[in-house]
């Protein structure tokens, strides 16, 4: 892997406050870094809370952490430059030492080579040269080991000049005869140049590794994150169906519990009834007893004397009517209907705690005046747009609309989520969603997926669709004011939300998004002043955010 001195330059690792390489690089939210310990002097001494670089200004102190990352790479950079100076040492140590032509016993170290003579000297064998008018004359060079390779084969002569028209170097005699007609330069104009234009590519070598370094850790960090967010979601999913199955249970339990009490209340009532319908057959018997005694009897005295007491029946109740109802009707019915409310309960915490996630992928979403159809009147601030009846005299350019009332988004998108919301209040028709970059602009146009284009609406002022093939009819509970829209373009989700209800309004899963999508709206027509009020851009609400 390569070091950080490979990657980057000395200034990329300085601080531009104290001029020394980073110490607890911190990263302030215009994205300019210093050592924690130099802003924090710098913030303390100046009166106002701004970048030393950019002058952009914060209303409050950003919190500081150390950019790991960055204090890494200023380490390894340290570290690289301790190497390179050892390694630099070491090949000079390693460089293979020139000795003299000369020298017959103990061959000394070589002052210089000769390009004339093809010899190195040391200093004694090369004081000839200093001093004899024609050896003066000769092309001395820091010493070296190869010194036929740099003379021309064919002319026996120093290659000293170079022929930009066949790539070679060639000597002086090349340069009056075969190469008479072509661009020669001296060796050192081209040495320069291609030394230069080495550095040149070298640089732009080394911006590409630190380009893929930089990204290798984007996606760690990327991993980093979404292995942080699969936790969370698994343990809040757990916590979730744990709630569910809690909810469940305890619903379970205290219909068990409502039935066997009813039971117990019946049981009792039974217990009862039999009790006084047995005091009343114990009276029956003995009354029937009596009369059977009396039927029996001869002696017509005693018979007349007890006939009338005994004639009529004791009192008894009519249990004709009496019932015992042990009926559960409707019980399990309520318990499910209670199940119910608690499990949507649950449901719409998860869509609140769902809704808060997607809105930390907020973007600053403006519409494209190149793209609005010529009917579309704008706001200044490209947050508004409205339908104006009347056709205004725009440029029929290849982005713009040219029969659906449709404006695109600034914005495009090829990666990662995005989210946005527009303000829906008090119309009766609108469209809304993402296209991607090559739809088509011009005439009647189905927005669908097949045609590039991601949406849902609302007709008639009650009427809400998802624009699939064949399009879904959908029934908020309520009439949404704000729409959200979220993308996800590796995962190929768009969802739409409503905002004030934290409600998912419908979902396009399983997308193929392989170009530029663009943020899409409809305001529709003005229908004579029914559907006059604008679509309108929101910020997204700081309060979601701070909650999540």
């Amino acid at each position: 892997m390569a070091t950080a001195g490979s990657l980057l330059s000395e200034d990329q690792f300085l601080c531009s406050i104290c001029l020394d390489v980073f110490n607890d690089p911190v990263s302030i939210p215009c994205g300019h870094n210093f050592c924690k310990n130099c802003i924090t002097k710098h913030w303390n001494i100046s009166v106002q809370c701004q970048c030393p670089l950019c002058n952009k200004r914060f209303d409050i102190r950003p919190e500081l952490h150390v950019n790991t990352f960055i204090s890494e790479m200023a380490a390894q950079f340290r570290q690289s430059g301790l190497e390179e100076t050892n390694s630099c040492s070491e090949q000079q140590q390693a460089k293979p030492e020139v000795l003299c032509d000369v020298c017959t016993e103990t061959k000394l170290k070589a002052l210089k080579s000769c390009l004339v003579c093809l010899t190195s000297y040391c200093e004694t064998h090369l004081e000839l040269h200093h001093r004899a008018p024609g050896l003066k004359r000769h092309k001395l060079i820091d010493p070296v080991t190869n010194l036929e390779g740099r003379m021309c084969k064919k002319h026996e002569r120093p290659l000293e000049l170079f022929c930009k028209t066949d790539q070679i170097c060639v000597c002086r005699f090349c340069n009056e005869s075969t190469h008479m007609r072509h661009l020669i330069v001296p060796l050192k104009d081209e040495y320069e140049g291609k030394k230069a234009k080495l550095g040149k590519t070298e640089a732009k070598i080394q911006q590409m590794i630190q380009e893929r370094q930089l990204k290798i850790w984007e996606l760690q960090h990327s991993v980093e994150f979404s292995k942080e967010e699969a936790d969370r979601e698994l343990a809040d999913s757990v916590q979730v169906f744990a709630n569910m199955i809690q909810s469940v249970e305890e619903s379970l339990a205290k219909l068990i519990e409502m039935i066997e009490e009813k039971h117990k209340t019946t049981e009792k009532q039974a217990e009862g009834l039999i009790k006084e319908l047995e005091e009343e057959i114990s009276k029956l018997m003995k009354r029937s007893a009596e009369l059977e005694y009396l039927s029996c009897t001869e002696d017509h005295l005693q018979f007349l004397q007890s006939c009338p007491s005994l004639n009529s029946a004791p009192p008894c109740k009519d249990w004709s009517e009496v019932r015992v109802h042990s009926s559960n009707e409707g019980t399990v019915r309520r318990a499910v209907a209670q199940l119910e409310e608690t499990l949507s309960q649950e449901i719409k915490r998860l869509l609140e705690a769902e809704l808060k996630t997607v809105q930390q992928y907020a973007v600053n979403v403006t519409f494209n005046q190149e793209t609005a159809h010529p009917k579309l009147i704008l706001s200044d601030h490209g947050k508004q747009v409205s339908h104006g009846d009347v056709k205004q005299n725009l440029p029929d350019n290849r982005e713009r609309f040219s029969s659906c009332c449709g404006v695109l988004g600034k914005q495009s998108f090829t990666s990662g989520r995005f989210y946005y919301e527009v303000q829906v209040k008090e119309k009766t028709d609108w469209t809304l969603g993402v296209a991607r970059e090559s739809i088509n602009r011009k005439g009647e146009i189905k927005v669908c997926p097949r045609n590039g284009y991601w949406t849902v609406w609302l007709r008639k002022g009650d009427v809400y669709h998802a624009n699939t093939s064949p399009p879904v009819r959908l029934l908020p509970k309520l009439k949404p004011q704000k729409v959200g829209v979220f993308v996800d373009y590796e995962e190929g989700l768009v969802s739409f939300y409503d905002v004030d209800a934290a409600a998912l309004i419908y979902s396009f899963t399983g997308c193929k998004f392989k170009e530029k999508l663009y943020p899409y709206f409809s305001p529709c027509s003005n229908d004579g002043g029914r559907n006059s009020a604008p679509l309108i851009i929101s910020p997204v609400n700081n309060t979601y955010l701070t909650n999540v």
